[in-house]
């Protein structure tokens, strides 16, 4: 590895018969060009080249390096090519990771229309629910994440807001009626996705009124489309995220509860990505086309 540098000067000073004009093309000074042959053949152990005053030849066993070395420029060449295109047209494997159920309702549907727009692109979409996402370990281009914040050591940008809603079917309303206040809820049983309870409870804001609801439950899953399916069938009110619920409550297919009392914290979705490096053009082009679908105002949130 060390004559990689010497190489790739040799093979210059053979192309251009010269070291002063071997120099030019390098951007070099001609003392630094010779310093580099001469490195170079002291590491070889043999002459390259033949020097006179007048006239540069090339010797048997420089003869032989050249050819090596035009090898490896092509190959350079080569790879300045492919790194050229990847960075300028959308080409290649794109690695995603999306909560298991924003992937399935929205992230899946989008690949499919990116994929007809950049045929070149092979996208794999990882989906799971865990709290953190290590970009590098996973190998991952990029995630998407719900965030109530600043996101830690990554890119961010921002795609969304999200948005929490209190709902139940029709038919769990009209067995058990609907709270009148957040104290009620601890009357009803609610469907519970763990990570989103406080100490057993749920936090409701109004302005800058904030208020507890006891949490009593029957039924909890770590997925929230286990916790609509649940609130479909009338087990229960939930705590669910527009992207998953809203179009069921366009349809009536579940009802708003407490519509002044927003649920948890503001949280957005956010397209997290690793810094440091350009990015190349099939990221750049999928977040764009994220930033699009999604935001400003997502089109699930268009009719709740």
């Amino acid at each position: 590895m060390e004559n990689l540098a010497g190489l790739a000067v040799f093979a210059r000073v053979v192309e251009a018969q010269s070291f002063s004009e071997a120099a030019r093309r390098l951007g070099m000074s001609p003392s630094m060009v010779s310093k580099q042959v001469a490195k170079l053949e002291r590491n070889l152990g043999a002459r390259l080249l033949n020097r006179t005053t007048r006239k540069l030849s090339i010797t048997e066993v420089g003869a032989t390096v050249y050819e090596h070395c035009a090898r490896i420029a092509r190959e350079a060449e080569q790879i300045d090519l492919a790194v050229s295109q990847l960075q300028s047209e959308p080409r290649g494997r794109l690695k995603v990771s999306a909560p298991a159920a924003f992937g399935m309702l929205h992230m899946a549907p989008l690949s499919a229309a990116f994929l007809r727009k950049y045929p070149e692109v092979a996208i794999e979409l990882v989906l799971n629910d865990r709290v953190t996402v290590d970009l590098a370990d996973d190998g991952l281009d990029c995630a998407i994440v719900v965030a109530s914040g600043p996101s830690e050591n990554v890119v961010a940008r921002r795609l969304a807001a999200i948005r929490w809603v209190l709902c139940a079917s029709p038919d769990y309303l009209s067995r058990h009626g609907a709270p009148q206040s957040v104290a009620d809820i601890a009357k009803h049983n609610c469907l519970v996705y763990p990570e989103l309870q406080q100490a057993g409870a749920w936090i409701f804001r109004r302005g800058d009124a904030e208020q507890r609801a006891d949490v009593h439950t029957n039924f909890r899953a770590n997925s929230s489309l286990a916790i609509r399916g649940a609130t479909l069938g009338g087990a229960g009110l939930a705590v669910l995220p527009t992207f998953v619920a809203g179009a069921d409550l366009e349809s009536g297919a579940l009802q708003r509860v407490l519509p002044d009392w927003q649920p948890f914290r503001n949280s957005e979705l956010q397209a997290v990505y690793l810094p440091g490096r350009p990015l190349p053009a099939k990221l750049r082009a999928f977040l764009d086309t994220c930033a699009e679908t999604f935001g400003p105002v997502p089109y699930w949130d268009l009719e709740t």
